[in-house]
């Protein structure tokens, strides 16, 4: 597939041009024209980078790209060797931040949900990046505690009274913890989320509603293999993901 029309197709299905975000989403580093074969990953470490050398890849998509607003933009150190790898291979670099947490189907959000049997019924938090619904059955947080366990294949952190039924479940991946104020008033019995924050600890005992930090990168893998797998079922793009454990 074209590169040109491959961005072009990838910023309407995400619909890139409705976010606010921290960083610009799409075509972050432009190589050849021509892509056949994708590597993604959760973020454009250098590892990653290496990985897609090592496969071949002609693009590179991934949740965390570059070019984060108020960051150095200065082209050294690590900067300068990721560039030098991408560039000096013809890699194109493709980066989805707030559209790929918030698609309904593709997304880090819908994709995690499905996985756990949790139903979405509605959204709330600013752009509407935060999901609500009920869990698969009514269960106490620290048996959706032990789900994410096993889902995830990590231990989840789980602050509050976890024998509190859950019923109604807010969720909404990475770092979200500033979200935790808007599920409790859109009225969850319990808040999941990537991360948590030192103020959000006590929220969660204050509050009564106990809050899940399920891990930043755990919480985020799905959607980029979603979006992979959606191009190799509709344009033939072989696709690879590449999972570069963080225990973040």
């Amino acid at each position: 597939m074209q590169r040109d029309q491959l961005a072009a197709y990838l910023d309407d299905l995400l619909e890139t041009a409705r976010f606010r975000d921290y960083c610009p989403n799409g075509l972050q580093v432009e190589g050849r024209a021509q892509v056949s074969r994708i590597v993604c990953g959760v973020t454009a470490s250098q590892a990653l980078l290496e990985a897609a050398v090592e496969r071949g890849a002609d693009a590179v998509l991934v949740h965390h790209g570059w070019f984060w607003r108020g960051e150095d933009g200065r082209v050294t150190g690590t900067r300068k060797r990721r560039l030098a790898t991408l560039l000096g291979r013809d890699i194109n670099l493709f980066a989805y931040h707030l559209p790929l947490d918030a698609h309904a189907d593709l997304g880090n959000n819908a994709q995690w949900a499905q996985r756990l049997g949790w139903v979405t019924q509605g959204r709330f938090a600013e752009q509407d990046i935060g999901f609500i619904g009920h869990p698969a059955r009514p269960a106490p947080a620290d048996g959706i505690a032990a789900d994410l366990a096993r889902v995830l294949g990590r231990t989840p952190l789980l602050v509050g009274d976890g024998t509190r039924q859950v019923n109604r479940i807010a969720w909404c991946s990475g770092g979200a913890q500033g979200y935790f104020e808007a599920a409790l008033l859109a009225g969850a019995d319990l808040f999941v989320s990537g991360e948590i924050s030192e103020q959000t600890y006590h929220l969660a005992r204050e509050s009564g509603v106990p809050y899940i930090a399920a891990g930043h990168h755990a919480t985020e893998r799905y959607g980029v293999q979603a979006v992979a797998a959606h191009l190799g079922e509709r344009f033939g793009i072989g696709h690879e993901y590449v999972d570069l454990d963080n225990p973040v």
